[in-house]
């Protein structure tokens, strides 16, 4: 039999290849790059640093709903129509962003076959993970939604590697992530830190011994 080859989807070579116009933005730590109710008008790419997608009920709730790292598209909702963005958009810590107009890669993806078969593959891993955080939200413990949540956002599993490192995150945006309370994050973070599994002195450090909470049953 032969051996498949796994392709990945590398989205700086994607962009690079289209030949594109498009703009880099610099963001500094905690700066805003879009707000909830802003004109849905381009598409976003993480070049460096990290991006907290966050949601504001009318009440004036706010969930974080995702954070995108190097490497990651967001801000794509207005490809499927969204005239506004649904959420904001906060730079974690200092961030690269690479900002495409809507229309031009609406142009792109409709002219140029296979790098929108590999867009289009790239996002269905996406909605692939929003199923697994929601199996994962139903069937595991809190204590386990958050060990798998800094894993994920550490980058264990993706190619090339973890980055292990990650800028500090508050008790309260790792509730929303991990669909928990920020008491119990708390908990768990001493309990994490305690046993070695982190380490948060200046940035958070999260140590390959963590997926063993990931892995007991």
């Amino acid at each position: 039999m032969g051996t498949k080859t796994r392709h990945t989807f590398d989205a700086q070579a994607f962009l690079d290849s289209a030949g594109i116009a498009r703009t880099i933005v610099e963001y500094h730590r905690g700066e805003t790059i879009f707000s909830q109710g802003d004109a849905g008008d381009s598409i976003m790419y993480v070049q460096k640093g990290g991006v907290k997608l966050s949601t504001r009920s009318h009440t004036g709730r706010e969930v974080v709903v995702a954070m995108r790292g190097p490497g990651e598209f967001f801000g794509e909702g207005c490809l499927a129509g969204q005239p506004v963005r649904m959420g904001s958009a906060i730079a974690l810590t200092g961030s690269r962003i690479l900002v495409v107009g809507k229309a031009r890669m609406a142009r792109l993806l409709r002219r140029e076959q296979a790098l929108s078969d590999l867009f289009i593959a790239h996002m269905l891993v996406r909605n692939m993970r929003i199923e697994e955080a929601l199996i994962d939200h139903l069937f595991n413990s809190a204590e386990k939604r958050l060990a798998r949540t800094l894993l994920r956002l550490a980058g264990y599993g993706k190619s090339g590697g973890p980055k292990r490192t990650l800028p500090p995150m508050s008790p309260e945006t790792l509730a929303n992530l991990a669909g928990t309370t920020p008491a119990r994050v708390t908990l768990f973070m001493n309990k994490f830190r305690r046993l070695g599994f982190i380490d948060d002195n200046r940035q958070l450090t999260i140590k390959s011994a963590l997926l063993t909470v990931v892995l007991h049953e």
